[in-house]
């Protein structure tokens, strides 16, 4: 599965489709109202264990910083940093990769995890309320076909 001995396993590398949602267990809520964000996720490759790349959208950016833990199934831990619209923005994310089912068909390799609001910023350009910190949302991320 690695790409190279010593080195961020070939399968997590490359570019991936983020969504997150939001923790409301109203089975009734319009699944619109669920979004938390969406964007891209890119794993750079680097060492073993080094977790380097960039959360991305439509005039957003974030550096992620992290760990990639090896067992049953992958685990990565990192955190997003970046400064949006002046203000600086810091995310942290928990995640697992989905082993392949034996009969899958069409299955995409997929990350799942949750992520954490570290510091408040401002809701948006044209809000002037604010992000509080500590709001927790639940994502998923799927490989791009340019990568699988």
């Amino acid at each position: 599965m690695s790409s190279a001995t010593g080195s961020v396993p070939s399968i997590l590398v490359g570019t991936w489709t983020y969504r997150s949602f939001l923790s409301n267990p109203d089975v009734g809520a319009d699944f619109d109202s669920l979004e938390f964000g969406r964007g891209n996720i890119r794993i750079d490759p680097g060492p073993m264990q080094k977790f380097d790349g960039l959360i991305y959208g439509s005039g957003w950016k974030l550096d992620l910083k992290g760990s990639i833990g090896y067992g049953d199934s992958f685990n990565v831990r990192f955190q997003g940093v970046g400064v949006v619209g002046g203000a600086q923005w810091i995310y942290d994310y928990k995640g697992y990769l989905i082993p392949d089912w034996p009969n899958g068909i069409d299955q995409r390799p997929a990350l799942v995890g949750s992520i954490v609001r570290t510091i408040a910023h401002p809701a948006g350009p044209n809000d002037q309320s604010t992000a509080p910190a500590g709001v927790v949302a639940q994502w998923v991320a799927v490989k791009r076909d340019d990568d699988a």
